[in-house]
């Protein structure tokens, strides 16, 4: 079957060290799971004990990833764009219904990332109940530094997670804080949807989000993951 027009472009995550590349199939995020960060955006605490974490997506070309400082543009509509640094899991298998001891077998690597939410947007869908695609999934919101593998850098439990802007500490935290553990994760989405080689997961953010501007210079770092630089431009 003739194809009418050019396949796009493969989205591609580098490996720390340049000679290897992961391709990207789907990104899924956390949403509140670092109980401070749930706080600041206005959660009850979970008296009650800790409810199932709940997901969104970001399309795969969405992404910005590479080695060295990254450009990302400032989206339009918005006036209140966020910052959130995050671990990113990546996996190298799938499947659904996974155990937690099967969901940790299929981690590929682990990398810093930024997922970049228009907050304002966010604020109105929230009010009328509208979905949060405009203010998640829009162009270059979901930034990715050099993947370290399972081999180097084992699975990252504890550690501390930080972002500077323009080399003010913005957010820290550790990882160790995270409500639902990455196999955890991992498991539970699997139960929601098919989960695959190159699938990419945001795995939540610490408190202390905030408005970036034009210009910021951004330095998020997991401790024993290559660091990720970027620039709002």
């Amino acid at each position: 079957m003739q194809v009418l027009f050019p396949f796009p472009p493969p989205v591609l995550v580098p490996v720390q060290g340049g000679v290897s590349c992961v391709p990207v199939r789907r990104i899924f995020c956390v949403g509140r799971n670092y109980a401070e960060h749930a706080r600041e955006m206005g959660a009850v605490d979970q008296a009650q004990g800790l409810e199932p974490p709940f997901f969104f997506t970001k399309p795969a070309d969405a992404l910005v990833t590479g080695e060295g400082e990254l450009s990302v543009a400032y989206p339009p509509r918005t006036g209140n764009l966020h910052h959130e640094v995050e671990m990113v899991v990546v996996l190298g298998g799938g499947g659904s219904k996974l155990t937690v001891d099967q969901a940790q077998s299929l981690i590929l690597g682990y990398a810093v990332g930024l997922d970049l939410t228009r907050r304002d947007l966010q604020a109105r869908a929230k009010e009328k109940g509208h979905p949060w695609d405009m203010s998640k999934g829009f162009d270059q919101s979901a930034v990715c530094g050099p993947l370290a593998l399972v081999s180097d850098c084992g699975h990252p439990q504890a550690g501390e997670i930080c972002l500077r802007v323009n080399g003010e500490v913005r957010q820290a935290g550790d990882l160790s804080e995270m409500m639902w553990k990455v196999p955890q994760i991992i498991a539970e989405l699997s139960e929601l949807v098919g989960l695959a080689a190159g699938d990419l997961i945001y795995t939540g953010t610490p408190a202390g989000v905030g408005p970036l501007q034009r210009g910021d210079r951004l330095l998020g770092t997991v401790a024993g993951l290559p660091s990720l630089r970027a620039r709002i431009v």
